[in-house]
């Protein structure tokens, strides 16, 4: 890592704001065809829950995240290679390429588990974050990890090389997804506000908040860099795409029901949605400013987080089948209906062939 030059690339968050051009028209993409379908799917054991998925495409691993551990999965064979265990509620992880190491975000236990990505082997466990860690991102250019605590409200930092936590900022609200750009900075989902925090990296300082109404409860967060782009997903099944610039909102998109996770290929100009209902969007970037939805895929209800590999151009999902949910109590008003035993699964979606 050339370290002390990224350092002193990176702008603060106003000058950054300042001094970018204007956004570029999209170029040509690659000849990634937009046809996805259901190519294969992975049986997995246990009766555990499952939340965010991370890909290190660099091994052909999926990272699925089941309540208190982690399994790995091969993405070609779909044989699970191992589980990284005592990881109470864990949420996400994040790959650290550089370090050779993988974070976890352990909700339940306020922690972090590190550990080797060729090993899997767990090598520490940084603790305490803030309450209830849930997102987790990486950032390379100052090497370090962010943990989104939407109990807590709060986002915690770590340096990622020393393995210690460096400070605390106040999230304003409960932060989701989270994603950062080349120009320095770190854009987070505030669900409950109807809002993105920007960070600025290198002040650790919340340095704009930006609405994306007529989003509401926005989750999943992408983003297409070299454009400028955000692409924030919302309970009202709607996208919402944002300049990165200025935060003005610059188109609406359709997407499917219960959304979740969203995820960009900046080969193929695709924008892929996980739906909760049972669909993938697929919608493709015309322009800066311009979108076209290409697929509402069926998938299978409850496949609302997903992972996908750049390299494949692969989307990777979760999901399972579920048993009618127990009688409303008054502790209980809401309950949730049961996941059955062996039903869980991870279904892969790819590109068909190019049309000619």
């Amino acid at each position: 890592m050339k370290n002390l030059i990224a350092r002193k690339m990176y702008l603060s968050a106003a000058c950054a704001f300042a001094v970018l051009p204007a956004v570029l028209p999209v170029q040509a993409q690659a000849a990634v065809p937009d046809n996805y379908k259901i190519v294969s799917r992975f049986p997995l054991a246990g009766e555990e829950g499952w939340d965010y998925l991370s890909i290190d495409s660099q091994r052909g691993r999926l990272f699925v995240s089941r309540s208190d551990h982690v399994q790995v999965v091969d993405t070609k064979s779909g044989k699970v290679l191992a589980n990284i265990a005592d990881t109470a509620g864990v949420h996400g992880v994040a790959i650290a390429q550089d370090l050779n190491l993988g974070f976890t975000s352990n909700g339940r236990a306020d922690a972090l588990t590190v550990f080797e990505l060729d090993s899997l082997r767990t090598v520490d466990v940084i603790k305490p974050t803030g309450t209830g860690p849930d997102s987790i991102l990486y950032y390379p250019p100052l090497q370090r990890i962010y943990s989104f605590n939407n109990h807590g409200q709060s986002i915690t930092v770590v340096d990622a090389v020393k393995r210690k936590v460096i400070e605390t900022i106040a999230a304003g609200g409960h932060p989701e997804f989270a994603v950062s750009d080349s120009q320095g900075h770190i854009f987070f989902n505030v669900e409950d506000k109807n809002e993105i925090g920007v960070i600025d990296a290198q002040s650790s300082k919340i340095v704009k908040r930006w609405s994306v109404a007529p989003c509401d409860e926005p989750s999943g967060l992408a983003i297409d860099d070299k454009h400028h782009r955000l692409f924030s997903v919302c309970s009202n099944q709607k996208m919402v795409v944002l300049d990165s610039m200025t935060g003005k909102v610059v188109a609406t998109v359709a997407i499917g029901d219960k959304p979740d996770a969203a995820a960009f290929d900046a080969d193929s100009g695709l924008v892929f949605v996980s739906n909760g209902g049972g669909t993938l969007t697929v919608v493709h970037e015309d322009g800066p400013d311009q979108y076209t939805v290409k697929n509402n895929l069926p998938t299978q209800k409850s496949a609302r987080t997903m992972a996908l590999d750049p390299n494949s151009h692969q989307v990777y999902l979760v999901t399972g089948q579920f048993g009618p949910p127990p009688p409303a109590t008054a502790v209980t008003p809401h309950p949730r209906a049961p996941l059955l035993p062996n039903t869980v699964n991870v279904l892969v979606a790819g590109p068909g062939t190019v049309q000619k």
